[in-house]
């Protein structure tokens, strides 16, 4: 009952927050490493594009088409998928060129990138500290 509370369900959330933001500064700075390797291609982590889709699949009930499924090699036209399932992804960038010598890593918009994952991160550990001091609240008034 309690795992499937809304406080566990923000609580994963933000450690899952916490995770990609981690990744993500590890992409960055590798990025920024090799801003001078050439070809290099740039990687960005795709996380939060994934985790709005599941919940907007979620939230839409007319979306989930029935089908009569007789055999078990059919395949269902919706297949639900819970917040657990989302994975952050690195995806590498090859439509853009920055330079000549085909390097597309643009040291100006990594330097913004960290500072925004920064700024993320402190933010969730912030809301995580808080779900934890509430937590801790409920446990000794009971």
């Amino acid at each position: 009952m309690f795992i499937d509370s809304s406080m566990m369900r923000t609580n994963y959330l933000l450690e899952k927050g916490l995770d990609t933001e981690s990744l993500r500064r590890n992409v960055i700075a590798n990025n920024i490493a090799n801003v001078d390797v050439p070809h290099f291609k740039r990687s960005e982590v795709n996380f939060e594009s994934e985790l709005k889709r599941v919940i907007m699949e979620q939230q839409d009930e007319n979306a989930k088409l029935p089908a009569l499924l007789s055999d078990t090699r059919h395949i269902p036209f919706f297949v639900p998928r819970d917040i657990h399932s989302v994975r952050h992804r690195i995806n590498l960038d090859y439509n853009t060129i920055y330079r000549n010598d085909g390097n597309n890593v643009d040291i100006e918009k990594e330097m913004v990138d960290a500072a925004k994952t920064t700024m993320r991160y402190n933010a969730f550990v912030t809301a995580l500290n808080n779900n934890y001091k509430m937590l801790k609240i409920a446990i000794r008034t009971v």
